[in-house]
């Protein structure tokens, strides 16, 4: 479905839903959940607790949608909304000490039947990607997870972040960069 187009049928459903409609909010929980799942997941990078956060990104929207009003950009542009109260969701999470986990202790999200000759070069390959993104800055991590873990836009990708746009596009450049010199050391070795 063309992202216009979608952004109309969101936009539809999330009015209905902030009448009460369960069904409507339902529909927009089934097609966004797993995209918010591996955003959490790829922030955390533990499975029971991105399954938590996650919930509870969704239930956090459900009860804003009550003081929802036409025309405010969270209506018109539904997914960057959400992506931003997951992104205040993790950085909540991390605020609390007792629930830390780091990127490099994170298992991989895999199809769960790869082709057995590419399963171990993936994992490793993944692994790999993992702790590099690991080693930035967390502003950098967001705008990679952002950008190229859930391709998102720049635009929202900026609305997530709370930066302008350009900002994001001169941020992403610099994950780039580093990720690049990350590799290289790290293939030195």
């Amino acid at each position: 479905m063309p992202a216009d187009t979608r952004d109309m049928d969101d936009a539809a459903l999330l009015r209905r839903a902030a009448e009460g409609d369960r069904r409507a909010f339902g529909r927009l929980y089934e097609h966004y959940r797993e995209q918010i799942y591996r955003y959490v997941y790829y922030r955390i990078s533990d499975e029971p607790e991105a399954e938590d956060v996650t919930e509870t990104v969704f239930l956090k929207a459900w009860q804003t949608l009550p003081r929802l009003r036409e025309g405010k950009s969270h209506v018109r542009h539904f997914r960057a909304w959400l992506y931003r109260i997951a992104h205040n969701t993790v950085m909540d999470y991390h605020r609390n000490p007792q629930k830390v986990v780091s990127l490099e202790s994170a298992k991989t999200l895999q199809d769960p039947a790869p082709m057995p000759e590419f399963a171990a070069q993936s994992k490793q390959e993944n692994q790999n990607l993992q702790a590099s993104i690991a080693r930035l800055e967390p502003k950098l991590q967001q705008v990679l997870l952002c950008r190229f873990i859930n391709q998102l836009s720049h635009n929202e990708t900026a609305e997530i972040m709370g930066i302008n746009e350009g900002h994001v596009r001169v941020l992403q450049h610099r994950a780039l960069k580093r990720m690049a010199e990350l590799m290289a050391e790290d293939r030195a070795i």
